[in-house]
């Protein structure tokens, strides 16, 4: 049975995370190991965290100084000993299956493994994303942060992005290590659930027109060679990611079609 090392970033969480390490504790499959990363919490989360470590040896705590939720993914997948990883945010659940049925898929040559998936708090209802596609990840993300990779892909993209400090973290991730003919397996399974609080990081990013642009911007300039391996005229490129889109569903036109390729002229031009 192959090591499955799970990362639990924290910062002013601490009042979520007995519920979140809880749902790693309940897991079937048991060859585990939970890395708890406090990022210089003000809170009681190292208090919280040693009481775990004292119930169950597989949990491991690693303290270290405030850098953001990249810098702390990264601490902990650092140490990690398994080969495959799932980070899993402090606030948030996985069902107790959700390791066993992952597991069976590993050997299988998929690059990310993650499964259906469901709100609670504030919103409490069943997370309807669409199913995979390579045009569809380059759109936007639609793969949430909860989701298997293998630490050697990790190791090759250099980890999480430090830059990104407001969100996007996870989406930049996925474009680092897919490629056009990368495998993604979505199980069948209700394994991830996400809490949805009043403000969070992804809600606040959203409300700030400047942040987003700024973010997502930085991400398409990052990965420029993979848009533009499509056609290598950005308005004809765009016209065939939202062709190759809009048959499934209207995800593309959350990309603002003017400041996309208006973005990616600057930068040809510059080429």
């Amino acid at each position: 049975m192959p090591l499955i090392s799970v990362i639990v970033p924290c910062y002013n969480q601490a009042q979520y995370l007995d519920e979140c390490l809880q749902s790693v504790l309940d897991q079937t499959y048991t060859d585990w190991e939970c890395i708890i990363v406090n990022d210089g919490s003000p809170d009681h989360t190292e208090e919280i965290a040693k009481k775990w470590v004292e119930k169950d040896t597989r949990f491991i705590y690693l303290s270290k100084e405030n850098g953001g939720l990249s810098s702390a993914r990264n601490a902990g997948i650092e140490i990690a000993k398994g080969e495959w990883i799932l980070p899993l945010d402090a606030d948030d659940k996985i069902g107790n299956q959700y390791l066993e049925l992952a597991e069976k898929e590993f050997e299988k040559g998929y690059t990310i493994i993650y499964c259906e998936a469901e709100f609670f708090g504030v919103n409490n209802m069943y997370w309807n994303l669409p199913n995979y596609s390579y045009e569809r990840i380059l759109s936007g993300n639609i793969i949430f942060c909860s989701s298997f990779f293998q630490k050697k892909d990790w190791s090759k993209a250099k980890g999480y992005d430090l830059n990104l400090q407001t969100g996007r973290e996870d989406w930049d991730f996925w474009l680092s290590i897919l490629q056009q003919n990368s495998s993604v397996k979505k199980l069948q399974y209700i394994g991830f659930q996400y809490r949805r609080k009043e403000i969070s990081m992804d809600t606040e990013i959203n409300k700030n027109e400047l942040t987003l642009n700024k973010t997502e911007n930085y991400i398409y300039r990052k990965h420029l060679s993979k848009y533009l391996d499509h056609h290598k005229n950005a308005i004809k490129n765009y016209t065939i990611l939202k062709n190759k889109s809009a048959k499934y569903d209207t995800l593309i036109t959350k990309i603002q079609k003017n400041k996309f390729t208006e973005f990616l002229f600057k930068v040809i031009e510059k080429i």
